[in-house]
């Protein structure tokens, strides 16, 4: 039998919500695997170490489908359509090919000129001012503009979707959520009805490619599909995107020796934002995973059922893969950096993976040369923003 010991992880920390490292990094030391209680009262077996990690992201036997949940009952009330990371394989075979073959390199190539183009607009609009906060300026706005253009979201639904994420990801507010998670299935259905009814569509449309997939070979996108994809990429798409400029930006103004180093040698860009990745994912951890049957990691053994995390916050920094791992170094060796889990491994990676890396690079390069004198404005200490993600409430800066 599986070692029942419960972890109440708010014990660790006081708010293991703001600061969860210290936990992480203890009960690492402990070994790998631990069955842990959050602070909503939540309980599930985590993975800590890196190599182990990686090696369940990519477990067949560690399901997406909550069905494969011991305290499975129902999908509940808000379910907001099937989507990859709520299938397996061959359904999510079959989802992600249809999705990927029009999420494409060249489509996200094409985006670069628009990116650019969104990026220096908010900068211009940041200018005068001299002062703000970051993410209600720049990172906020950014990738929303991009993924709404990349989905064919009337740009006059921008602020409406800005206050669906937040209300769909918030911590402890399971009727707010699941009441935003419906009005946004609602509106998405009125839009995929609409694009089902325009034979040509916007150049870059995705959503539209998605919706006239079967028109050349037969397979398509259910309209419960449709809705649960749009939703994902919309919702995954952005709020990460945000949480990696805001949480870049804020390591390098609290590390003037790495800023330094980039103003001075602007080709360790890329490695920086793969640190700040590595450092301070976006996400702490991947979605829920089911055990379909017993499984024994690093000699605990997680039973059949079990709900499954798997930290990939505390993955990226297990010294067993990354030396002196608290430190943030945009010097370390980008083959090590980029061996971080931040966008999964396996057949769940991260689709979207190259979009935010495009947009992050755009945007920090811009916003680094446009102000050479940015600066945190007034208290550094984060004021990080409780969250099934990882980001910033604000980021207040002057320039």
């Amino acid at each position: 039998m599986p070692d029942r010991h419960t972890e109440e992880l708010a014990a660790w920390t006081g708010d293991f919500g703001i600061d969860p490292y210290p936990a992480f990094r203890a009960l690492r030391e402990r070994g790998p695997v631990h069955h842990v209680r959050f602070p909503t009262g939540d309980t599930a077996w985590m993975i800590l170490g890196h190599e182990e990690a990686r090696a369940a992201l990519a477990d067949p036997r560690m399901r997406h489908d909550v069905r494969y949940s011991a305290e499975y009952d129902s999908d509940g009330l808000y379910s907001i359509g099937r989507n990859m990371l709520q299938t397996d394989p061959p359904d999510h075979t079959r989802l992600r090919s249809l999705v990927a073959r029009e999420f494409t390199a060249r489509r996200i190539k094409a985006l670069r000129a628009r990116i650019q183009v969104a990026v220096d607009e908010l900068l211009d609009a940041m200018g005068p001012s001299g002062r703000g906060d970051l993410i209600d300026a720049f990172a906020f706005p950014l990738p929303l503009t991009v993924i709404c253009e990349l989905l064919g979201v009337p740009g006059v639904d921008h602020d409406t979707f800005r206050a669906w994420t937040a209300k769909i990801l918030a911590i402890g507010e399971p009727e707010t959520s699941g009441l935003a998670a419906q009005e946004m299935a609602v509106y998405l259905a009125g839009l995929i009805e609409e694009k089902r009814q325009v034979e040509q569509a916007a150049e870059g449309d995705l959503l539209h490619a998605l919706v006239r997939a079967h028109e050349e070979d037969g397979d398509h996108l259910t309209d419960e599909e449709l809705i649960g994809m749009a939703f994902l990429l919309l919702v995954a798409g952005h709020e990460t995107t945000v949480n990696l400029i805001a949480n870049a930006a804020h390591l390098l103004l609290t590390h003037p020796e790495q800023l330094a180093a980039l103003r001075a040698d602007a080709g360790l860009l890329e490695n920086a934002v793969e640190e700040a990745l590595r450092f301070e994912p976006p996400s702490q951890a991947g979605t829920y995973r089911y055990t379909s049957e017993p499984v024994t990691i690093a000699g605990t053994e997680i039973p059949k059922g079990a709900r499954v995390v798997i930290s990939l916050a505390s993955a990226n920094r297990d010294p067993a893969r990354f030396p002196d791992p608290e430190r943030f170094d945009i010097h370390r060796d980008p083959a090590l950096t980029r061996s971080h889990l931040t966008f999964g491994h396996g057949i769940h990676h991260c689709l979207g993976a190259p979009l935010a890396r495009l947009e992050a690079n755009l945007a920090l390069r811009a916003l680094l040369d446009r102000f050479p004198d940015l600066a945190i404005d007034g208290d550094p200490a984060p004021d990080w923003r409780p969250s099934l993600l990882r980001g910033l409430s604000r980021l207040p800066l002057r320039w």
